[in-house]
Parts: structure tokens; sequence; C-alpha cells
């Protein structure tokens, strides 16, 4: 997982850590990023190194 092309650091959500790492275990929604204020646009990039992980939904806010 990357912001603006870097890892999140303290933007890190619960399910990954602050070099953008984690793992997927189970069928649920993953916590990736928590955006420390200010809040502003920025892009993000996901790499999934597993063939067998797929992705139903993203929500903001």
């Amino acid at each position: 997982m990357l912001i603006d092309g870097q890892p999140p650091v303290a933007a890190h959500g619960i399910d990954i850590d602050e070099k953008g790492e984690g793992t997927v275990t189970e069928q649920r929604l993953y916590q990736l990023i928590r955006q420390p204020y200010p809040i502003v646009d920025r892009e993000f990039e996901i790499e999934f190194l597993d063939s067998d992980v797929q992705v139903f939904a993203f929500t903001f806010g």
C-alpha cells in the first residue's frame, strides 16, 4: 500500500504496518488507511502479491 507513492507511515490503518504491508487472512473489511488531519486528497496504490485475493468494495469517510 502506498500513499502518494510513499509508504503510509503515520497514516496506516490497523490492518497494515507503517511500511504499507499487511496480510489478508479472511473475508472481511480491512482498515488500510487512517489519515491524520489535515485531510487532503491523496492517491493510493494497493498491490496484492497473492493472485487469490479479490476486492469487492472500498469505503471512504
